[in-house]
């Protein structure tokens, strides 16, 4: 089951378990300089506002009901990354326009791990963009479907599915009730609490995510066997992406307002964040996702400014955080 409350998608299995419960939002953010620099993590500047697709199938594309689950606004050249919170462990596969966002290859049914093509919760606290190469990401920037930006339009030549798309794996009871046993040793051992420290306009209404600017951030592989996921038991669902200029028109509510660029935050002094596992080992980057252009890179070929206020700056105070332990039901849809 999955459900959406208070802007968080919440994605309930307890068939397998009681205790087998994610979280997932989307966090508004700054744009990091699309300069060739790798960056640290930006701050959330709070939730995207989410609602269901199905409470306003009248004024929004025919296939956005088709696919189902949700939408949210976001401005031409925003950025966002995806918060995941659980204790029990998952793994979670985020494409955008059905492009695997750690793999680069097309969004398939099961779990594979050669290439990886998912993430493991609850070590992997969010993700912020494409994974280019080993502990280095391009941060996820909304632009319009169709104007060939996008990760979608670069690897496939077409502008067909945009938006966002999560599919959620439990672990099985079994091996949660091992995984469990063998981290409160660990705790004990180590001196370690719970808890994870929280860090941190186009005409067309479909936006697409797109690589922007580079940013330090390892997505870690699973330390756990390929059998211990229950592939049997998933939950799928598919992000829109709607336009900010046009949210008011179709929910009658103002989207947020447009968040600080990466120079004013800077000179603000506000704190960046590097994040550090606790002995993980970082996948890989894709080579395909490597060789896709940035929204800057595309804007240079395309004689285009996609992306204003694109100034290199400084990072002000950078915040270590070390891993810890860490009406409303949504429907699916066809994807």
């Amino acid at each position: 089951m999955i459900e959406l409350r208070k802007d968080q998608l919440v994605f309930r299995f307890p068939e397998v378990h009681r205790d087998a419960v994610l979280r997932i939002e989307f966090q508004r953010t700054l744009r990091i300089p699309d300069d060739g620099k790798n960056y640290p993590l930006p701050p959330g500047l709070g939730r995207f506002p989410v609602r269901h697709v199905d409470d306003f199938a009248g004024r929004v594309p025919p296939r956005w009901v088709d696919h189902g689950g949700v939408m949210l606004p976001m401005y031409q050249s925003e950025a966002l990354w995806v918060n995941f919170s659980a204790s029990y462990p998952f793994a979670v596969k985020v494409a955008t326009g059905k492009i695997d966002a750690v793999t680069g290859k097309e969004l398939r049914p099961d779990l594979a791990r050669r290439p990886q093509n998912y993430l493991v919760t609850p070590s992997q606290p969010w993700l912020d963009g494409y994974c280019i190469e080993k502990g280095v990401i391009r941060q996820f920037v909304a632009m319009p479907l169709g104007a060939g930006y996008s990760a979608e339009e670069q690897i496939t030549g077409e502008a067909e599915w945009g938006g966002l798309q999560l599919t959620v794996y439990p672990m099985t009871a079994e091996a949660y009730e091992r995984w469990r046993s063998r981290e409160a040793r660990y705790l004990t051992a180590s001196g370690m609490v719970a808890g994870m420290p929280m860090a941190r306009a186009a005409l067309g209404m479909d936006m697409g995510l797109a690589p922007g600017g580079r940013m330090r951030q390892e997505i870690f592989a699973d330390p756990h066997h390929l059998e211990d996921w229950d592939q049997d038991h998933t939950a799928r669902c598919f992000v829109h992406l709607a336009n900010s200029l046009v949210w008011r028109h179709v929910t009658g509510h103002e989207p947020p307002t447009v968040p600080p660029t990466a120079k004013e935050y800077a000179q603000a002094g506000l704190p960046w964040f590097e994040y550090y596992g606790a002995g993980e080992t970082a996948v890989a980057g894709s080579g395909i996702l490597a060789k896709l252009k940035s929204v800057v890179q595309m804007g240079k070929e395309k004689g285009d400014v996609p992306v204003p206020e694109n100034e290199t700056v400084t990072p002000g105070p950078i915040v270590e955080l070390r891993k810890g332990l860490a009406k409303d039901e949504v429907r699916e849809g066809r994807f």
